[in-house]
């Protein structure tokens, strides 16, 4: 059985992660930022679809010892830790004129810092089953960069750095370190866009279509399987073909 962990899975793309992974038999730990309740709906879900064990932990990733914590108390209430997914993140955006520090220091301490401390601390305990995977949620924007986003761009871009980087360090441990790169994916915002930015953002993807949470969801289940252990340090997009377009 294995154990894993998804950051920022109470809602959205991470939720979808830990419901798909509870399917397929891992024990998860649903974490939760400020919405215990979502949490906790999302854990009976996950129990519903077949998780051996879950753990709803909350932890504000904005603190410096937050992450830190949060690895540990994941593995303690699972019984061990195979599976970093980090997911959680937010956003800050205006212009960068307009941008205050309180702004990028935000986004930079949950976006990227706390990715640091959270895969510090798994890849210890990893190193000891030699044995691990971590995949970390970055975006196209990352990629593509994106006008009034360039604290959340900048971490996204950092991220798919720091996993090349760390994927060469600990290959030869058992553990392989991936990022997936989603695009336009379905969620309240998209939903709450008026009809004609909708339509815009939909000419741009050659598929036509925003993506679903569970499609990223499946492509995260397959980075942390066997059937990925040659597969380490890319980035996957799961984008609809926005990248190359």
């Amino acid at each position: 059985m294995r154990k894993a962990l998804i950051t920022g899975s109470s809602r959205g793309i991470g939720k979808a992660i830990a419901l798909e992974l509870a399917s397929r038999g891992y024990a998860v730990a649903v974490h939760y930022g400020r919405n215990r309740e979502a949490a906790e709906q999302v854990a009976q879900e996950a129990q519903e679809r077949g998780a051996p064990s879950v753990a709803v932990i909350g932890a504000d990733l904005a603190m410096p010892e937050a992450a830190s914590r949060l690895v540990n108390e994941a593995a303690e209430a699972l019984g061990g830790l195979d599976v970093l997914v980090n997911n959680a993140g937010i956003t800050r955006d205006t212009l960068l004129i307009r941008m205050k520090d309180a702004d990028w220091n935000a986004v930079l301490e949950t976006n990227l810092s706390a990715v640091f401390r959270a895969t510090r601390e798994a890849v210890k305990r990893m190193i000891r089953q030699r044995w691990g995977r971590i995949v970390n949620i970055t975006s196209v924007a990352g990629i593509l960069g994106n006008a009034g986003q360039a604290n959340y761009v900048a971490t996204k871009a950092a991220l798919i750095g720091f996993t090349r980087s760390v994927a060469k360090e600990y290959a030869n441990r058992g553990i392989t370190v991936n990022a997936i790169a989603p695009g336009f994916i379905e969620s309240d915002m998209t939903a709450a866009l008026p009809e004609k930015v909708r339509e815009e953002y939909l000419k741009s993807i050659p598929m036509g279509r925003f993506g679903k949470p569970e499609e990223v969801a499946k492509a995260v289940a397959f980075l942390v399987s066997d059937d990925a252990a040659y597969i380490n340090g890319q980035t996957l997009c799961v984008d609809g073909g926005l990248t190359p377009h």
